[in-house]
């Protein structure tokens, strides 16, 4: 009988650990001000954060991290993602690109994109 290789805790469970893409769940919403963009980032750190504006578009991506805890030596259950995302979303409200803000906090990325004002303009005779 061929003796039986180690048992490998992490193995069963290789598309959760491994680093493939995952989808952030996220929530877009309007205020009278501004469209808001919230994303669910438990355990994201800033450093592997990217939030930028294209034209329309709005890209978030990054990167989280896998904790292995010490001494684990069989997993029953894991429903939590790592590695890296990218989530991108095209905003149909006119905003002003340049006042864009993100701010990540209890493991929510927050991206406000204030709505574009309409403005009056003067015509000459």
């Amino acid at each position: 009988m061929a003796p039986r290789p180690p048992h490998d805790p992490f193995s069963e469970f290789a598309d959760r650990l491994g680093g493939t893409r995952w989808r952030p769940s996220v929530d877009v919403f309007e205020t009278e001000k501004s469209i808001v963009v919230r994303l669910e980032l438990a355990g994201v750190r800033i450093a592997d954060l990217s939030v930028t504006v294209d034209g329309d578009l709005l890209r978030i991506s990054g990167f989280r991290h896998a904790e292995r805890a010490e001494g684990v030596q069989r997993l029953h259950q894991v429903e939590i993602a790592f590695g890296p995302f990218e989530r991108v979303l095209r905003i149909e409200v006119p905003f002003e690109r340049d006042c864009v803000s993100a701010h990540l906090e209890d493991g929510f990325l927050t991206v406000e994109l204030p709505r574009q004002t309409p403005r009056r303009l003067s015509v000459d005779v």
